[in-house]
Order: C-alpha cells, then structure tokens, then sequence
C-alpha cells in the first residue's frame, strides 16, 4: 500500500456517497484502477479515459423513447457528474493541505530560529571566524621572515592577486646597460678608439641606503664594463658604479643614486623551496624593448650542481632548477615566490636544440652571504693556497706516467707561487692531489669546492698527495 491509497481512503471519509453513487463509482474505477496507480497527477484523466474506453465498447440497441431510458440517463450523468466532483474535490484538498503544511512548516521553523538563535554562539563563531581568517592571512605575510642583506628589512605585502605582486615588485626589476671600449683602425691607420653597448641584462634593486641604492646582478652581465648605465621602471636612465664583484659565483653588485628608487626587494629563504613550487621570473629578455616581462613556473628542482666555466676557473655552482622561461637578457634578474619574496637570480639555462624548460637561478640562501662581503669589502674572501691546477684527465699521459694504474682522478699542481700557503707547506709542481682531509677530490672544480666552502684561513689541510709514483701527506696551513 502506497501513500496515495491511504490518503484516498481518508478522503472518501469525508463524502458520504449514497449506495446507487458508490456502485457507480466502483464500476467507473474497475477498469481504470491499474491506470490510475502509475498516474497519481492526472487521476481525473484517468478515469474519463477509462469510461470513454467502456463507451466505445458498449454497443446500445435501438429503442423507442421513453421515461425509464431517459431516467436511467439522467441516473448515469449525474453519477459522472458526482465521480468528477469527487475527484475535484480530493485534489482540491490535497493541495490545499499541502500548501497549510509548507506554511506551518515555514512559520514553525522561523519561531524555532529566532527563539533558539539568540541563546547559542553561533553568530559571534561566525563573527570571529571571520576575522580570524582575514587576520590570520595578513599574519602570514606580515610575519614572513625573509632572509635579507638590508639594514632596514621590509614585509612583503598581502595581495590578493599575482598581477599585483609583480606591479610591486617590478619597480625593483632594472636593466643593465654594458658598455665598453673599443678599439678600431681608421682608414689612414690611425687607431681610435669609443665606447659601443657590449650586452644587456637584468637587475634587483635590494637596499636603499642614505644616498646609496644598490643592485644584485650576475658578473658576466658587468664585467669588462667601462661604463654602466640602468634603466629604472618608469624609463629613466642613470649611471651606476661597480661596487664589488665574485667571478667564481657569478654575482655583483652595483650602485646608483638612492633618489631614483622607490622601492627595494625583499629576500626570501630559498631552502624552504620544493619541486613544484610555483615561481615567477621578472628580467628584460632580448634588452630592454621586453623590459620587465614576467614568465611563470614551477620548481622543477633544487640543489642542483651546474659546472660552470668562469674567468676565476672551473666552478660546481648549487643552482635552483625551474621551467620559468628564461632568456638571454633575463640574467641578474628575479626568481620570485607567489608572495612577492626574491628566491634567486636568474642566471643561465641550458639552450642546446630540442631543450626546452631548463632554467637555473642562484638561491637567496647562497647569494646573500657574497653579497654582503661585496658591499663590506668590494670582493669575497676566501682562503688562498697560491697553486695553479689542472684536472689530471687533462694533462697529458708522459707527465704522469709513473703514477699506479688504479689512479685515473686528481688535480695536478702545475705551478707554486713562492711565499704562498702552498709553498710554506710544502706542496711541489707535478704533485697530483687526490684528497683533503680525508675528502676525495677528482678535479679541479672539487677542490675549489672544498676550499671556499667547508675551511677557511688559518685551517690546516692534510693534503694526500702522489709525487714521483709514490703517496704521502703534505700538511698546509691556510692563509688569506
């Protein structure tokens, strides 16, 4: 038994049909009763439907006219008539209970909330959940500690979309102008020389100092400079004057004017970064007619070793590894973070045919510390040992002959200047170096490695060494 049924039953409750009425309705609702079950909306069309069916199938014989026909007629109308108004009637009062039930509901609800309501917590949670999301997110990016070189560190601003943290920070993004001096032969032979535009890059205003504004940039994209000149965001160009360089790991820094600056960047910690993490680069692709284009990506890795070749030698660089597009002319400028913080600077990528997405910039963790001996000191200090060197692989086999077959990696010291580390401790040419202090090292690039990055001056290095075939320890004490 369904709904329906019951609630039919309690409708013909209402209407007290006479006995010649009920067996009508029986006899009319015979055959359209399984019709009706599947069609709760259209019941009245059911039923005309199953007695135009009982019409078409009866058949009535010619009869002369007369009053009981006539009575037995007007009998059978109004039976149909009482059929229809009984099922107007029903639907009628299903609708109209229906519609009282929504009512009562709405009503009964609307007391229950305002009764209840005032008596719990409910809007003062909302109220503080609220604000506690607002402040929680202003928190964040106030609280952010950035890893800086400035004396006067700034927090990096909420926003709400990325377009407004590169509008920010590109007022810090600069391009780098580097000119030189060449020399050409006029046409009678006489020499003269002038100053032409060697190449462009990018750069990251990073401190406002008094009178001072400075840059961090790569060293490729300033050496040889005899003259430099950046561009600022607004157009405006002005000189800049080298304060310090480091060759070995590609940084400079350079000043302007502070009156030109409006805004200076803020570091971030690189060594929070993970494979994924989205970043933006900001540089001047080609020169300066893309001045600060924006490219955006990932992380695709960190601590990756690049070996790199450098005017101060061969060197393993610890980069940041990204799929943001980076182009010549990007070099020097901004690896950022959705938060607006400098990460890296963008430094070289990987352009052979067929690669694409292989990026590399140098992490905050690792440039901040150069950069603050080059505004201290104009260059880094690192401990000296006075050799020349040459990875063994590239020295040619009669220079070391005599050395076991089983030794295929080392440096070669091709040269010891008088008075240095190397030659207060002992360390001779053709001495071939295998190890310091107990850490292999295969070539030049890991000694290098080693010296600037795990001792410093006044270390003694245990240098195992082989001389004339033979292994021995030389022991040398660092000096600057």
């Amino acid at each position: 038994m369904n709904y329906k049924d019951e609630f039919e039953r309690e409708t013909d409750k209402t209407i007290d049909p006479t006995p010649d009425e009920t067996a009508n309705v029986q006899e009319n609702n015979s055959e359209g009763q399984t019709f009706v079950q599947h069609n709760r909306e259209g019941e009245n069309e059911s039923v005309f439907f199953a007695n135009e069916r009982e019409n078409k199938g009866f058949e009535e014989p010619v009869v002369e006219k007369s009053e009981e026909p006539m009575l037995e007629q007007s009998l059978s109308e109004q039976s149909t008539n009482r059929v229809e108004y009984k099922n107007s009637a029903k639907k009628k009062k299903r609708k109209i209970k229906g519609f009282a039930s929504m009512v009562a509901a709405g009503v009964v609800g609307s007391v229950l909330t305002l009764t209840v309501l005032p008596y719990t917590d409910y809007l003062e949670n909302f109220s503080s959940n609220v604000e506690g999301q607002s402040i929680g997110t202003v928190q964040q990016n106030t609280n952010t500690k950035a890893n800086t070189v400035t004396a006067q560190p700034t927090s990096a601003k909420s926003s709400s979309s990325i377009a407004d943290t590169v509008e920010q920070l590109s007022k810090t993004i600069v391009g780098i102008v580097n000119y030189q001096q060449q020399q050409s032969r006029g046409l009678y032979g006489n020499n003269s020389s002038q100053t032409v535009e060697s190449g462009t890059g990018s750069g990251v205003i990073f401190q406002k100092n008094n009178d001072i504004a400075y840059i961090v940039t790569n060293n490729h994209v300033v050496e040889g400079a005899t003259k430099l000149e950046v561009s600022l965001y607004n157009g405006e160009k002005v000189s800049a004057e080298i304060v310090g360089t480091d060759a070995l790991t590609d940084l400079a820094v350079i000043k302007i004017d502070s009156k030109y600056v409006e805004a200076t960047a803020q570091f971030g910690d690189s060594s929070t970064l993970r494979p994924g993490d989205q970043v933006y680069a900001i540089g001047n692709p080609l020169g300066l007619d893309f001045a600060r284009t924006v490219t955006s990506g990932i992380i695709s890795a960190v601590n990756r070793s690049i070996a790199v070749n450098t005017s101060a030698g061969n060197w393993e660089t610890n980069v940041i590894q990204t799929d943001a597009a980076i182009n010549p002319g990007n070099s020097g400028g901004a690896l950022i973070n959705p938060e607006g913080l400098v990460i890296g600077i963008n430094s070289l990528k990987i352009a052979d045919s067929g690669v694409e997405g292989l990026g590399f910039a140098i992490p905050s963790n690792d440039f901040i510390p150069i950069v603050n001996q080059l505004i201290e000191s104009g260059k880094v200090v690192r401990p000296y040992l006075g050799v020349g060197l040459a990875d063994l692989s590239e020295v040619p086999q009669m220079y070391w002959e005599n050395l076991p077959e089983s030794v295929k990696e080392g440096v070669m010291i091709t040269a010891v200047e008088p008075n240095s580390a190397a030659a207060n401790g002992g360390l001779e040419a053709q001495d071939v170096i295998v190890s310091m202090n107990g850490t292999k090292i295969a070539n030049s690039s890991e000694l290098r490695k080693y010296l600037y990055s795990d001792v410093k001056n006044g270390d003694d290095i245990k240098f195992e060494v082989y001389r004339d075939g033979k292994l021995t320890t030389v022991n040398v004490k660092l000096t600057k």
